[in-house]
Order: structure tokens, then sequence, then C-alpha cells
């Protein structure tokens, strides 16, 4: 099934299908050789949502193919120091195994840069695993790039 008979939608917390959609996408990714993470807890299923649909800033966008869930993107709205302006950083890009390559990610990646755009952002931002060429590509092709000088993502794990 091609990209075609893709609709994007906005995440309705309240809909049970869109709810459940969430927790089966992510849990997908998770599981994927490039998400390599441990499964969600049933603790985490049940915090995902809520945290999701309390914060101000989230943005999720799920592509629905022929009737079945394909993908998803996950983003936050923040704000830039260096151009005083709000923008975006796109922390999950998730399209389910059978539907890649068909042009799910680059509608869901369209949507949230055409939703950036109209908030009057000033960029968007994301991280790409090293060995995901497949990603980059997409990415590049939409016009993100390396930024100069290089950068790293770093995180400290924290115990709560």
């Amino acid at each position: 099934m091609s990209a075609a008979f893709t609709e994007i939608l906005e995440c309705r917390y309240s809909d049970a299908e869109h709810s459940e959609a969430v927790i089966a996408l992510l849990s997908a990714y998770i599981a994927d050789e490039m998400g390599g993470g441990l499964p969600l807890t049933p603790q985490e299923k049940q915090r995902l949502i809520g945290g999701l649909s309390q914060h101000p800033t989230a943005m999720v966008l799920l592509a629905k193919t022929g009737g079945a869930f394909s993908g998803m993107l996950v983003a936050f709205e923040n704000f830039s120091t260096f151009t005083a302006k709000p923008m975006v950083n796109i922390h999950d890009l998730i399209v389910l195994k059978p539907f890649r390559g068909k042009g799910v990610g680059r509608l869901l990646m369209s949507a949230a840069i055409q939703q950036a755009e109209a908030k009057g952002c000033s960029r968007i931002t994301l991280e790409v695993r090293k060995d995901n060429a497949v990603a980059q590509n997409l990415y590049r092709d939409l016009g993100f790039a390396e930024t100069s000088p290089e950068m790293y993502y770093w995180r400290k794990e924290l115990k709560s």
C-alpha cells in the first residue's frame, strides 16, 4: 500500500484508538533494531499517554494507511535563544516495517514541518543514529543537514 492511501492525524488522546496506537507504535519502535530499548513496562505505558497529553508543547502525529496505523511522529516545541523564536525538536519518527519505503515517514515529516512553519518556528532539530542511512537520506532530501561545527548528542541517565 502506498502513501497515497495515508492520512496524517493529530493525536486525540481522548480517542481510545489513538491512545492504543501511540502505545503500539512506540512499543514496536523500541523493539526494532534501531530502537534498541527494553519493552515499555505497564507503568510506562500508563504514564505515556498522560504525560504526552499534559505536555504543553507535544506534537504527536499519527499516520494511518488503508485503515491501519502505520507510523507516528513525536516532537516538542522549545525556544531557541540563538534566534529568539520557537523551535521544534523531533523526538521520534516511527514507521512500521510493512509500511517503510512507501512515503509514510516523508508525510509525517512534511506535516511536522508545516506545523512548525505555521507557528513561526525558526528551526527543526532531530537526532539520527549514525548507522541509520535510510533515515539520514530522508532527512537530507527534506533539507536537513549536519551542523557546522559538528555536534554530539550526549545524555545523562537520571535515577527516578
